[in-house]
């Protein structure tokens, strides 16, 4: 009975917090698809689902999720396999630089991409801008990180020993991968690959910077719907449809993360070096750091770049609001903004994720209990795959009235971004808890320690490093964030990636210079903050 109390106590905040800033402004958007001219009205979501547009957008979204998701999984396999299962100068910092697109602002790569293939970008002449294949690059480019870190964790727990035996009796390298390898493997590629093409359905900042009036996925067509034609039938339609098929890539990625967390068993044995059979993880490698690298190299070129000279006078303009006053305020001003909310959104997601993880972490006594901890651990996952854009709008229409009427309030954009990043901080967390033998605390509770004694002197001293790692990696991911915020923030008080938008939307040299200069400046602040992290060797930040 007393450890009933305790979860729910634990949970009721948590719970309280979803409830009103997710649950209720997701089912207030969706709400919307079943009412017309206030009428309920359950046909208007097939009479939106049998358009023709509809139709187009919605198989643009599964083909190129698809694709992209293959590729990813593709060229991160190899890399996992030379960045965890091999020795070399220089292996640290290359794991460290690979995940760091992984929390660039979608913007940013949007408009790296944009100067690598323009008319006037070094690979102009491949007539790639506004195409398919672009957009599909800019997705690999995000999500490959994902495979390499999940994959490659799991790949270096991995017994040596088996593959060796097999390889003894005669199995060459290609049947002991098949045979002995990828079986072992097996739960973190396709996990792996879930969690990737649920990020991929859900882009937002690359398909709308990069698919022009052409392409259009389902995330940026709800965008369009909401802020261009006023549909909010059409809208609320096709949030439906994207929320059942993010529910059940959750659900399947749930039950693949119920094996034991490759990232708490790791091979003590140390790795070999490099060996002439290992070509094609270098290829792989390779062409990776060359679709990483291009772009942010190009994006840098560019910023650098005023008329035909090298100057520093794209970043000297952020002070100002660019030609014809594009900007309601500065580009510094901007930052400025994207840091402090960014701080909050990270004291909020590291307050819910530490109650959230000691819920779900402890030990169950009971099939009834053990259910509702794990019911808890997907309904707080959610956040990771529902649309920013339908939370963003959803916050709008709900959040409009007393007692909840937040519409100028400060908080509402950290709210949002806290709901963003609050499953990486549980995913972060969770497994490092869950790692603790429960013993320990029944010890310290036998010498009289209550629950936050033993929370202190037990559970935090395990923690401390990778709850820093989570605050890094929430205030990265906060500090790009642009679905949600894009609905959200007052435009005299724009975040970063606002104003990187609102630049590129805007004719004009000077304003495609300083939206360049201003890519660069949040490229840099959150890849320095991801590479401080990566300092901290915490190997579940990532690793989904």
């Amino acid at each position: 009975m007393r450890r009933s109390l305790e979860l729910v106590g634990l949970s009721a905040l948590p719970l309280a917090v979803l409830g009103v800033f997710f649950v209720l402004p997701v089912s207030g958007m969706v709400s919307e698809g079943f009412l017309a001219d206030g009428r309920f009205d359950p046909g208007g979501v097939l009479e939106v689902l049998g358009r023709p547009r509809v139709h187009r957008v919605l198989w643009f979204t599964v083909w190129s999720s698809t694709v992209a998701t293959l590729l990813a999984v593709l060229l991160g396999l190899p890399v996992a396999h030379l960045l965890h299962r091999r020795r070399f100068w220089g292996r640290r910092a290359l794991r460290s630089l690979l995940l760091v697109p992984f929390v660039l602002p979608t913007v940013v790569v949007g408009v790296a991409f944009r100067e690598l293939i323009g008319e006037a970008g070094p690979l102009g002449f491949l007539g790639l801008d506004g195409s398919a294949v672009a957009i599909v690059a800019g997705l690999v480019f995000f999500n490959v990180a994902v495979v390499i870190r999940a994959v490659g964790a799991a790949w270096e727990s991995l017994d040596p020993r088996p593959a060796e035996a097999a390889a003894a009796l005669g199995a060459g390298p290609a049947h002991v991968f098949r045979t002995v390898t990828l079986p072992a493997l097996r739960p973190a590629i396709v996990s792996a690959a879930s969690v990737v093409f649920l990020f991929c359905a859900t882009a937002f900042g690359v398909v709308l910077t990069l698919g022009g009036l052409r392409y259009s996925s389902v995330e940026t067509e709800i965008y369009l719907l909401t802020t261009n034609l006023l549909d909010l039938q059409a809208a609320a339609a096709l949030s439906i449809l994207q929320l059942l098929a993010i529910t059940a890539l959750l659900v399947v990625a749930g039950r693949l993360r119920a094996v034991p967390d490759p990232a708490l068993a790791r091979s003590t044995r140390r790795p070999p070096r490099p060996a002439p059979g290992d070509w094609p993880d270098l290829v792989a490698t390779g062409l990776v750091l060359l679709l990483v690298g291009a772009p942010v190299a190009a994006l840098v070129a560019g910023s650098l770049r005023v008329g035909d000279t090298w100057s520093l006078g794209n970043y000297r303009a952020l002070t100002g609001e660019g030609s014809q006053h594009a900007l309601l305020a500065s580009a510094t001003d901007a930052l400025a903004t994207s840091l402090r909310t960014a701080v909050d959104a990270t004291w909020m997601s590291l307050s819910l994720g530490v109650l959230v993880t000691v819920v779900v972490t402890r030990r169950s006594r009971t099939r009834g209990e053990r259910r509702a901890r794990g019911l808890l651990d997907g309904l707080f996952m959610l956040p990771l795959g529902v649309s920013a854009v339908t939370l963003g709008f959803g916050f709008l229409i709900t959040l409009d009235r007393p007692p909840l009427d937040l519409r100028d309030s400060p908080l509402l954009v950290p709210i949002a971004q806290a709901l963003v990043a609050l499953p990486l901080v549980v995913r972060t967390l969770v497994p490092v808890l869950g790692g603790i033998d429960d013993r320990q605390r029944q010890a310290a509770a036998s010498l009289g320690a209550g629950p936050l004694r033993t929370f202190a002197t037990v559970d935090l001293p395990a923690m401390w490093r990778p709850l820093t790692a989570a605050a890094g990696f929430a205030f990265a991911v906060s500090l790009g964030e642009f679905g949600a915020t894009s609905f959200l923030a007052r435009e005299d008080h724009p975040t970063l990636p606002i104003v990187i938008y609102h630049l590129i939307g805007h004719p004009g040299a000077m304003n495609y210079g300083m939206a360049l200069a201003a890519s660069v400046v949040l490229a840099a602040t959150t890849a320095l903050v991801m590479l401080a992290v990566d300092r901290l060797r915490v190997p579940s930040v990532g690793a989904f």
